[in-house]
């Protein structure tokens, strides 16, 4: 079997000629929210121990990462436009999807239509709406006032042609069962993590083996993971030093099924 990359660099994406990494079939990613300090603002962790007759925690008023502030979508785009490859010149003929690369965001619901419309203008004129379904809810101190989220939001962005499509012969909804990780297997390292699991069934969808994967704000590395898992070759950026570290050392360990160390920057 070919051997993959994965390569993790603690820089902002927007740095990434530096590493002249090749373009990708799919750029996915979790942008942050913009919500600051209410990060953690109808979660039992703003209190000890999750409950407020302890007091609050030293999560009351905190921002879970830095970037959760001023998040320029605009510009995300501009450099995400840029890192994917351009659309094949012919299809792959009628009843069947092209080769052309894609897009995922996923994003607060509040934020789908500040999404969209940034990403018309930098040439993803066509997006599919994606709705994760959880049996848990995040919004526990709402329980008693009114009803509480328990759904995850994402966009697939393309520009003309439909995108790379893996369905195995099986339809595909526009709505997926959100579980969350064993830790045993996938430890928890950012308040904002997505499951492996999950992001490995969008990515065997859009992408075959081989293909080049790249997660602009990896965070705790899930992407890459996920990506190692499935033979695919992947590509992340997280400014956080502290973040970075924990996706090194606990996240992107050695690869045990192929006995290869992974490429670590």
């Amino acid at each position: 079997m070919k051997k993959i990359k994965t390569e993790l660099f603690n820089d902002n994406f927007q740095n990434y000629k530096r590493y002249n990494i090749p373009k990708a079939q799919l750029v996915i990613a979790d942008i942050p929210y913009n919500i600051g300090n209410n990060f953690y603002g109808s979660n039992p962790m703003w209190y000890k121990g999750g409950d407020n007759k302890n007091g609050e925690s030293k999560l009351a008023g905190k921002a879970a990462f830095n970037s959760d502030f001023n998040f320029n979508i605009a510009e995300y785009f501009h450099f995400c436009n840029k890192l994917l490859k351009k659309e094949p010149a012919k299809s792959n003929g009628r009843g069947k999807p092209s080769d052309a690369p894609c897009m995922i965001v996923f994003c607060a619901f509040e934020q789908i239509q500040t999404v969209i419309k940034y990403a018309e203008k930098y040439g993803f004129k066509h997006n599919i709406p994606l709705v994760f379904c959880k049996n848990y809810s995040p919004q526990v101190l709402k329980a008693n006032m009114r009803i509480c989220g328990a759904t995850e939001y994402a966009l697939v962005l393309y520009r003309n042609k439909l995108p790379k499509f893996r369905n195995n012969g099986h339809m595909v909804f526009n709505w997926f069962e959100w579980k969350r990780d064993n830790k045993k297997e996938y430890p928890k390292i950012h308040p904002a993590q997505k499951p492996v699991n999950v992001l490995k069934k969008l990515i065997e969808i859009f992408t075959d083996e081989g293909d080049v994967v790249i997660d602009p704000v990896a965070g705790s590395g899930t992407t890459l993971r996920a990506c190692m898992e499935l033979n695919r070759n992947s590509y992340g950026f997280e400014i956080s030093k502290e973040f970075f570290k924990k996706a090194k050392d606990q996240m992107l360990v050695e690869n045990k099924t192929e006995g290869e160390q992974l490429s670590i920057f």
